[in-house]
Protein backbone atom coordinates (compact mmCIF):
# COMPACT_ATOMS: atom_id res chain seq x y z
CA UNK A 1 0.00 0.00 0.00
CA UNK A 2 2.64 2.67 0.58
CA UNK A 3 4.20 1.39 -2.30
CA UNK A 4 1.03 2.56 -4.19
CA UNK A 5 1.17 5.96 -2.48
CA UNK A 6 4.81 6.71 -3.01
CA UNK A 7 4.77 5.73 -6.68
CA UNK A 8 5.96 8.49 -8.89
CA UNK A 9 7.82 10.14 -5.91
CA UNK A 10 11.57 10.41 -5.49
CA UNK A 11 13.43 10.41 -2.38
CA UNK A 12 16.50 11.97 -1.02
CA UNK A 13 17.93 12.44 2.51
CA UNK A 14 18.22 16.52 2.98
CA UNK A 15 21.35 17.64 6.00
CA UNK A 16 21.35 21.34 6.85
CA UNK A 17 24.48 20.69 8.80
CA UNK A 18 22.12 20.45 11.80
CA UNK A 19 19.49 18.32 11.02
CA UNK A 20 18.84 15.47 8.65
CA UNK A 21 15.12 14.50 7.41
CA UNK A 22 13.80 13.01 4.50
CA UNK A 23 12.28 14.28 1.05
CA UNK A 24 9.87 12.92 -1.55
CA UNK A 25 9.72 14.83 -4.40
CA UNK A 26 7.86 14.72 -7.46
CA UNK A 27 7.02 16.78 -10.77
CA UNK A 28 8.82 19.07 -12.33
CA UNK A 29 8.68 23.10 -12.88
CA UNK A 30 8.98 25.58 -9.92
CA UNK A 31 9.14 24.37 -6.70
CA UNK A 32 6.29 24.17 -3.84
CA UNK A 33 7.68 22.89 -0.35
CA UNK A 34 4.03 20.48 0.95
CA UNK A 35 5.10 20.29 5.02
CA UNK A 36 2.45 18.11 6.13
CA UNK A 37 0.52 18.36 9.14
CA UNK A 38 -0.11 15.60 12.15
CA UNK A 39 0.42 12.72 12.05
CA UNK A 40 2.69 12.74 8.95
CA UNK A 41 3.23 12.81 5.48
CA UNK A 42 0.03 10.95 4.99
CA UNK A 43 -1.69 9.76 1.67
CA UNK A 44 -3.62 13.25 1.87
CA UNK A 45 -0.76 14.96 1.67
CA UNK A 46 0.95 13.10 -1.03
CA UNK A 47 -2.27 13.30 -3.51
CA UNK A 48 -1.95 16.95 -3.01
CA UNK A 49 1.82 16.90 -3.98
CA UNK A 50 0.61 14.82 -6.98
CA UNK A 51 -1.91 17.70 -7.86
CA UNK A 52 0.93 20.23 -7.39
CA UNK A 53 2.63 18.11 -10.33
CA UNK A 54 -0.02 17.74 -12.59
CA UNK A 55 -0.24 21.79 -12.52
CA UNK A 56 3.32 21.75 -13.38
CA UNK A 57 5.02 22.56 -10.25
CA UNK A 58 7.70 20.43 -8.38
CA UNK A 59 6.76 19.14 -5.06
CA UNK A 60 8.90 18.89 -1.96
CA UNK A 61 7.28 16.37 0.48
CA UNK A 62 9.65 16.28 4.02
CA UNK A 63 9.27 13.78 6.61
CA UNK A 64 9.07 15.62 9.39
CA UNK A 65 7.56 13.57 11.92
CA UNK A 66 5.73 9.61 11.80
CA UNK A 67 5.80 7.14 8.96
CA UNK A 68 5.62 8.36 5.59
CA UNK A 69 2.31 6.82 3.14
CA UNK A 70 0.99 5.68 6.69
CA UNK A 71 -2.77 6.20 6.91
CA UNK A 72 -4.05 8.64 9.38
CA UNK A 73 -5.74 6.59 12.56
CA UNK A 74 -6.70 8.57 15.62
CA UNK A 75 -4.38 6.04 17.49
CA UNK A 76 -1.50 6.82 15.38
CA UNK A 77 -2.03 10.84 15.65
CA UNK A 78 -2.50 10.66 19.43
CA UNK A 79 1.07 8.73 19.47
CA UNK A 80 2.99 10.97 17.30
CA UNK A 81 2.16 13.97 19.00
CA UNK A 82 3.09 12.34 22.87
CA UNK A 83 5.79 10.62 21.39
CA UNK A 84 7.52 13.11 19.31
CA UNK A 85 6.33 16.36 18.65
CA UNK A 86 5.63 17.44 22.55
CA UNK A 87 9.33 16.48 23.74
CA UNK A 88 11.39 17.06 20.27
CA UNK A 89 13.82 20.38 20.24
CA UNK A 90 12.79 20.93 16.67
CA UNK A 91 9.57 22.28 17.52
CA UNK A 92 8.35 24.91 19.34
CA UNK A 93 4.45 24.23 20.44
CA UNK A 94 2.76 26.06 23.30
CA UNK A 95 3.91 30.26 23.18
CA UNK A 96 4.00 32.64 20.52
CA UNK A 97 7.27 34.91 19.79
CA UNK A 98 9.66 32.32 18.00
CA UNK A 99 9.18 29.59 15.37
CA UNK A 100 10.20 26.39 15.62
CA UNK A 101 13.82 25.75 15.20
CA UNK A 102 13.02 22.91 12.47
CA UNK A 103 11.95 26.40 10.13
CA UNK A 104 15.79 26.77 9.83
CA UNK A 105 16.05 23.32 8.11
CA UNK A 106 12.85 24.31 5.62
CA UNK A 107 14.30 27.75 4.34
CA UNK A 108 17.36 25.27 3.81
CA UNK A 109 15.16 22.88 1.92
CA UNK A 110 13.55 25.98 0.04
CA UNK A 111 17.14 27.18 -1.48
CA UNK A 112 17.84 23.88 -2.65
CA UNK A 113 14.73 23.80 -4.02
CA UNK A 114 14.98 26.91 -5.99
CA UNK A 115 18.67 26.25 -7.11
CA UNK A 116 17.46 22.86 -8.46
CA UNK A 117 14.25 23.68 -9.77
CA UNK A 118 14.18 28.07 -10.87
CA UNK A 119 11.47 29.95 -11.59
CA UNK A 120 10.71 33.25 -10.13
CA UNK A 121 10.67 31.51 -6.24
CA UNK A 122 9.78 29.07 -4.24
CA UNK A 123 6.34 28.22 -3.00
CA UNK A 124 5.27 26.82 0.56
CA UNK A 125 2.44 25.57 2.43
CA UNK A 126 2.19 24.54 5.97
CA UNK A 127 -0.58 22.27 7.71
CA UNK A 128 -1.98 22.51 10.55
CA UNK A 129 1.00 22.00 13.06
CA UNK A 130 3.45 23.41 10.61
CA UNK A 131 0.45 26.32 9.19
CA UNK A 132 3.02 29.45 10.56
CA UNK A 133 5.73 27.62 9.20
CA UNK A 134 5.33 28.52 5.78
CA UNK A 135 5.07 31.92 7.28
CA UNK A 136 8.41 32.43 9.38
CA UNK A 137 9.95 31.03 6.28
CA UNK A 138 9.72 34.57 4.50
CA UNK A 139 12.99 35.48 5.96
CA UNK A 140 14.59 32.74 3.16
CA UNK A 141 14.66 35.19 -0.19
CA UNK A 142 13.72 32.27 -2.06
CA UNK A 143 10.16 31.92 -0.52
CA UNK A 144 7.42 33.73 -2.18
CA UNK A 145 4.59 32.31 -1.63
CA UNK A 146 3.06 31.11 1.64
CA UNK A 147 -0.16 29.20 1.95
CA UNK A 148 -0.93 28.45 5.98
CA UNK A 149 -3.91 26.17 6.06
CA UNK A 150 -5.29 25.69 9.26
CA UNK A 151 -2.71 26.71 11.13
CA UNK A 152 -3.45 25.48 14.75
CA UNK A 153 0.34 26.74 17.00
CA UNK A 154 0.72 28.12 19.52
CA UNK A 155 -1.21 26.13 21.24
CA UNK A 156 -1.28 28.73 24.57
CA UNK A 157 -1.65 31.74 22.17
CA UNK A 158 -4.91 31.99 20.61
CA UNK A 159 -3.62 35.10 18.31
CA UNK A 160 -0.17 33.76 17.81
CA UNK A 161 1.00 33.38 14.43
CA UNK A 162 4.02 30.75 15.47
CA UNK A 163 6.72 32.91 14.26
CA UNK A 164 8.98 35.66 16.27
CA UNK A 165 8.65 38.99 15.78
CA UNK A 166 11.23 39.87 13.38
CA UNK A 167 9.97 36.70 11.43
CA UNK A 168 6.64 38.77 11.10
CA UNK A 169 8.66 42.11 10.43
CA UNK A 170 10.75 40.69 7.64
CA UNK A 171 7.25 39.13 5.91
CA UNK A 172 5.45 42.52 6.69
CA UNK A 173 8.44 44.25 4.77
CA UNK A 174 9.17 41.55 1.73
CA UNK A 175 4.85 41.80 1.07
CA UNK A 176 5.18 45.79 0.28
CA UNK A 177 8.49 45.76 -1.09
CA UNK A 178 8.11 42.62 -3.69
CA UNK A 179 4.28 43.12 -3.64
CA UNK A 180 4.30 39.44 -2.36
CA UNK A 181 0.86 38.22 0.06
CA UNK A 182 -0.09 35.24 2.01
CA UNK A 183 -3.04 32.77 1.71
CA UNK A 184 -4.89 31.77 4.60
CA UNK A 185 -7.55 28.76 4.50
CA UNK A 186 -9.34 27.39 7.34
CA UNK A 187 -13.17 25.52 8.16
CA UNK A 188 -14.86 28.62 9.74
CA UNK A 189 -16.19 26.62 12.96
CA UNK A 190 -12.63 25.03 13.28
CA UNK A 191 -11.80 25.53 17.30
CA UNK A 192 -7.74 24.41 16.62
CA UNK A 193 -7.63 27.51 14.37
CA UNK A 194 -9.40 30.73 16.37
CA UNK A 195 -11.09 33.45 15.36
CA UNK A 196 -8.49 35.55 17.36
CA UNK A 197 -5.28 33.89 15.23
CA UNK A 198 -6.86 35.36 11.96
CA UNK A 199 -8.03 38.64 13.29
CA UNK A 200 -4.92 38.73 14.05
CA UNK A 201 -3.21 38.18 10.73
CA UNK A 202 -5.90 40.38 8.90
CA UNK A 203 -4.43 43.49 11.59
CA UNK A 204 -0.52 42.34 10.32
CA UNK A 205 -1.23 42.10 6.91
CA UNK A 206 -4.33 43.90 5.74
CA UNK A 207 -4.84 43.21 1.87
CA UNK A 208 -2.01 41.37 1.57
CA UNK A 209 -3.57 38.31 3.05
CA UNK A 210 -6.55 36.40 1.41
CA UNK A 211 -8.40 34.38 4.14
CA UNK A 212 -10.62 31.27 3.06
CA UNK A 213 -13.20 30.22 4.99
CA UNK A 214 -15.09 26.95 4.68
CA UNK A 215 -18.41 25.88 6.01
CA UNK A 216 -18.89 22.62 7.55
CA UNK A 217 -20.74 21.20 4.95
CA UNK A 218 -17.86 21.97 2.50
CA UNK A 219 -16.31 18.80 4.25
CA UNK A 220 -15.64 15.48 2.89
CA UNK A 221 -18.09 13.62 4.32
CA UNK A 222 -17.19 10.39 6.27
CA UNK A 223 -14.35 11.43 8.40
CA UNK A 224 -14.30 11.01 11.87
CA UNK A 225 -13.10 14.26 13.00
CA UNK A 226 -14.88 17.54 12.43
CA UNK A 227 -13.72 19.78 9.49
CA UNK A 228 -9.83 20.42 9.98
CA UNK A 229 -7.75 19.69 6.83
CA UNK A 230 -9.14 21.59 3.96
CA UNK A 231 -6.36 20.27 1.60
CA UNK A 232 -5.98 16.87 2.32
CA UNK A 233 -8.23 14.70 4.60
CA UNK A 234 -11.79 16.98 4.36
CA UNK A 235 -10.73 17.73 0.70
CA UNK A 236 -14.29 17.09 -0.95
CA UNK A 237 -12.64 15.12 -4.36
CA UNK A 238 -15.90 13.72 -5.46
CA UNK A 239 -17.46 17.15 -5.85
CA UNK A 240 -14.85 18.95 -8.46
CA UNK A 241 -16.95 22.46 -7.02
CA UNK A 242 -17.25 21.80 -3.77
CA UNK A 243 -16.10 24.74 -1.42
CA UNK A 244 -12.70 22.64 -0.51
CA UNK A 245 -12.00 22.12 -4.07
CA UNK A 246 -12.51 25.62 -4.76
CA UNK A 247 -9.90 26.36 -2.32
CA UNK A 248 -7.44 23.57 -3.58
CA UNK A 249 -8.12 25.15 -6.84
CA UNK A 250 -7.33 28.77 -5.50
CA UNK A 251 -4.21 27.51 -3.52
CA UNK A 252 -2.72 25.91 -6.96
CA UNK A 253 -3.24 28.70 -9.11
CA UNK A 254 -1.68 31.22 -6.20
CA UNK A 255 1.43 28.99 -6.09
CA UNK A 256 1.50 29.19 -9.91
CA UNK A 257 1.70 32.57 -10.60
CA UNK A 258 4.20 33.42 -7.65
CA UNK A 259 6.70 30.66 -8.54
CA UNK A 260 6.15 31.23 -12.58
CA UNK A 261 4.89 27.70 -13.50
Amino acid sequence: MADDVLAGFGRFDFDDGRWSREVYRIGSGPAVIVIHEVPGLHPGVLAFARDLADAGMTAYCPSLFGKPARPVTRGYAVGVILKNICVRREFSVWKDGRSSPIVDWLRALARKAHDECGGKGVGAVGMCFTGGFALAMMTEPAVVAPVMSQPSLPVRDKGGLDCSASELACAKRRFKDEDLSLLALRFSSDKLVPDARIDRLKTQFGDKVEVVELADEDAAPGVPMAPHSVLTLHLHRSIPDSGTMKARDKVIAFFREKVGA
